[in-house]
């Protein structure tokens, strides 16, 4: 026995490098007809695959699977001669050795919540990278191979081979999958911290499945206790996550004006923030499925933006969701009140509706959002853009008669030029500095005005041109013939006041 002894201890100690997880479950994975991450029972049998192993496996893997097979024969010979307990000293001592030796290269070490809340945030954003990619390899190769080895070697008594398994990873494992809950404890005031969450989420969720069956022995049940309770806590954080991103939405106190109506740079971040979300579509639905739905009430009411009914309940994600952006647009419609001409003020939410809308399009939040939200949305934007048109250009339609073709007397015809005229230039000037940043939207915007004005203007001129007398005379009148009003709406939308110097209607005429 203890020339067993001595041989058990040296196989283990000379072969780390063939050992070594990683070799083990490459190992494993290319041979085993009869394990796999998901099954990890082995046959007693002490030929186990040698014939199939030495026509497929490296002189590296050759090494390994010989070294394991020495094993398992000394372990069963010393387990059935009585000597289970030296074999398990010796095998326990040298491999917790080689995992806590992997854990410690990997970056894992034992971290106080004291200890993250002095962390500036850089810092421990590396560490939550670090932490992301030792969970990868912790689960392809490091608990998976000293699964399988164990399972290997102690395949002829359950009960040595779980204790040896608990003995061996327990600690490390631990250590492993609580720091997400040490980070989560700690309350950090930026909303994007949400993402390094739900990626920690994320990481333990995909790969639950093996957690359970790596980790599947009783005696090692706190490993996945302390898995579910690093979930729960990440869970917590994350609502209240999205909670604290809502609040800062709402007192957004900022009341600079965005020049000519464009998008707000809270839509811009909010939106920025919520397709990010988006990408955490599944673990968002796992961990909103049990929350409270949202109190409508709670927000402003503004019945423009009042949510899609309740007629067939959304999912809950869907929900949560579509209030951060009744949210978001509750708080544009009040910040529109600054701007000063109520037309812009009507663009400006066209504008930034549309970007919404965009977004959501171009990104996840599509399969979030019922189509019926979508849709009624977008013909928000199309009423929003009618506003806009009423209140900056009703007045250059409402220079022109009801009836345009209605004879007049060349003093009324002159006097009707020279409102058009007026009228025109003035909502020219006012509107020259907007913008319409989506390239549909304004398109949209322009047929539209120019179908109304240029139309009936043009009906006007052809029809009473004749009326103020020569071309002479029409010159003195008429500062705008229909195809300069054409021109000058094919100029809105797409420069500010800065880059139109010297392009006014008036000089330009």
């Amino acid at each position: 026995m203890k020339r067993l002894q001595k041989e058990f201890y040296q196989i283990l100690s000379m072969n780390r490098a063939h050992l070594d997880p990683e070799s083990v479950s490459t190992r494993s994975s290319r041979t085993s007809t009869q394990s796999s991450l998901s099954d990890y029972d082995y046959d007693a049998s002490p030929d186990y695959e040698i014939g199939a192993a030495k026509e497929s496996i490296s002189e590296v893997e050759e090494v390994s699977f010989m070294a394991m097979s020495d094993l398992k024969s000394i372990a069963d010979c010393m387990i059935g001669s009585g000597y289970a307990k030296e074999c398990v000293q010796i095998y326990d001592m040298i491999r917790k050795s080689i995992i806590n030796e992997g854990i410690y290269k990997l970056g894992i070490e034992k971290v106080s919540s004291s200890k993250i809340k002095k962390m500036e945030w850089d810092v421990l954003n590396l560490k939550i990278k670090d932490w992301l990619e030792a969970m990868k390899i912790s689960m392809r190769t490091l608990f998976t191979g000293e699964r399988i080895l164990c399972d290997f070697v102690f395949s002829s008594s359950d009960s040595i081979r779980e204790s040896c398994f608990s003995e061996i990873t327990r600690e490390g494992a631990v250590l492993l999958f609580e720091f997400p809950e040490v980070v989560a404890k700690v309350k950090k005031s930026s909303p994007e911290r949400i993402f390094r969450l739900l990626g920690m989420y994320t990481a333990i969720s995909d790969n639950w499945p093996e957690i359970e069956t790596i980790f599947s022995f009783e005696s090692i049940s706190a490993v996945r206790s302390q898995a579910l309770n690093s979930m729960a806590r990440l869970s917590e954080s994350v609502r209240l996550l999205l909670l604290d991103f809502e609040s800062m939405i709402q007192k957004d106190s900022s009341k600079a004006i965005v020049p000519g109506g464009g998008i707000h740079p809270l839509t811009i971040y909010s939106m920025n923030y919520l397709t990010a979300l988006a990408h955490y579509g599944n673990i968002l639905t796992d961990i909103i499925s049990d929350w409270p739905p949202p109190a409508i009430s709670s927000l402003p009411e503004i019945s423009f933006y009042s949510p899609v009914s309740n007629e067939s309940p959304a999912a809950p994600i869907s929900d949560r969701i579509s209030r951060l952006i009744l949210v978001l647009l509750c708080k544009l419609d009040s910040k529109a009140k600054y701007y000063k001409d109520v037309a812009v003020s009507y663009l400006f939410l066209a504008n930034n509706l549309q970007y919404v809308i965009s977004r959501i399009h171009k990104s996840n939040l599509h399969s979030l959002l019922s189509k019926e939200w979508i849709t009624k949305h977008e013909v928000k934007v199309n009423r929003l853009a009618t506003s806009y048109e009423r209140f900056a250009w009703g007045n250059v339609l409402a220079s022109l008669p009801a009836n345009p073709t209605a004879p007049m007397k060349p003093a009324e015809a002159k006097e009707c030029f020279r409102k058009f005229s007026i009228s025109f230039e003035d909502a020219y000037w006012k509107q020259i500095s907007c913008v319409v940043p989506n390239s549909m939207l304004r398109d949209q915007i322009k047929v539209s005005i120019g179908r109304k004005l240029v139309a009936v203007y043009q009906t006007f001129f052809d029809s009473h041109k004749s009326t103020i007398g020569d071309e002479k005379s029409i010159t003195l009148f008429v500062r705008f013939y229909p195809e300069d009003v054409g021109n000058y709406l094919s100029d809105l939308f797409i420069r500010t006041l800065t880059s139109s110097g010297g392009s006014s209607p008036s000089s330009s005429s």
